[in-house]
């Protein structure tokens, strides 16, 4: 399928289920995309989540249908759409913090944690964490069965306002406060993955269908918030969500996190310490050269003209 000369062994893989909120803005087709095409990655499956605080023309009930669409028109132009099983999450965020979404998503997280299979597993989250939250409540045992990385939360100590927090803020607590291992990317360090327009249109959009559709969309979702001055800043963006390749790529040596007892979250999304909770895994830098060079590298080789 990948047309790469190299090969990474089956006993250094990892199983990976990606959950996105991929319709929400234009940087989640990119993340999507570098997932798929990393071969130490065994995707078993895409969950598509909600970003129903912002639910723009789709209506708050119908934002995880849009990702879903979405996460398959990617599929469809990377040729792959029938290779990867694309599930429902839940429509909406959790209402009582001890009441799960049944889900078709929640459901595939708690299927495939309970596989016996020797290969660790991560779930990559990148919006709302109400379907891992769900899954959790529904099935406690698997909490110690699998690894979740976490695009979101405000810059420590202090927290606050974060967009993926914001999704689902009882999700998140209840995640914090649970005894999954958490591996978390506030916003100050997603951040640091920035790129220029100029930049994509040089090593993006000249890659097939999907770099042209990657492009395009972007620079049309920049001219849709045009009128919107906070943001996006007109001729950059943050790439942020490709921070769970960045992570599980990176050298096992390089220590570039802080172990922290996981914080409560209050309403106001700060953090609340002194929980006696489990440690988790806070990340301080990101190497977006790295994470941005692999995936211009990935998708010349794979869909680049004349390779």
């Amino acid at each position: 399928m990948w047309k790469y000369d190299f090969k990474v062994p089956d006993q250094k893989k990892y199983r990976v289920i990606v959950h996105t909120d991929c319709k929400n803005e234009a940087d989640d087709q990119f993340a999507v995309a570098h997932h798929l095409m990393t071969p130490k990655f065994d995707v078993k499956g895409i969950v598509a989540g909600h970003f129903c605080k912002n639910p723009q023309e789709y209506g708050e009930e119908n934002t995880a249908k849009a990702s879903l669409q979405e996460v398959e028109k990617v599929l469809g132009l990377m040729g792959v759409k029938e290779q990867y099983p694309v599930l429902l999450g839940a429509p909406h965020s959790l209402e009582d913090e001890k009441a799960p979404i049944d889900s078709e998503g929640a459901r595939f997280i708690i299927e495939e944690a309970l596989k016996e299979d020797s290969r660790p597993l991560f779930v990559v989250c990148q919006g709302a964490v109400t379907d891992l939250a769900s899954a959790l409540l529904m099935k406690p045992e698997i909490a110690d069965r699998m690894t979740v990385i976490w695009i979101g939360g405000g810059v420590w100590p202090k927290g606050g306002f974060e967009f993926n927090l914001m999704m689902d803020v009882k999700a998140a607590n209840l995640v914090f406060c649970s005894k999954v291992p958490l591996w978390q990317v506030p916003m100050d360090v997603y951040k640091q993955i920035a790129v220029s327009l100029a930049e994509l249109q040089y090593r993006v959009k000249p890659c097939g269908a999907i770099g042209k559709y990657l492009f395009e969309q972007m620079a049309a979702f920049n001219n849709k918030l045009a009128d919107y001055a906070p943001w996006p800043h007109g001729e950059t963006w943050g790439l942020g969500d490709q921070a769970t390749v960045t992570l599980l790529l990176d050298e096992l040596e390089k220590m570039n996190y802080d172990l922290k007892p996981a914080p409560a979250i209050g309403e106001d999304m700060t953090y609340i310490h002194g929980q006696n909770n489990r440690e988790i895994r806070v990340y301080h830098t990101l190497d977006a050269r790295m994470t941005m060079e692999d995936f211009y590298a990935k998708l010349a080789i794979n869909f680049g003209a004349g390779i």
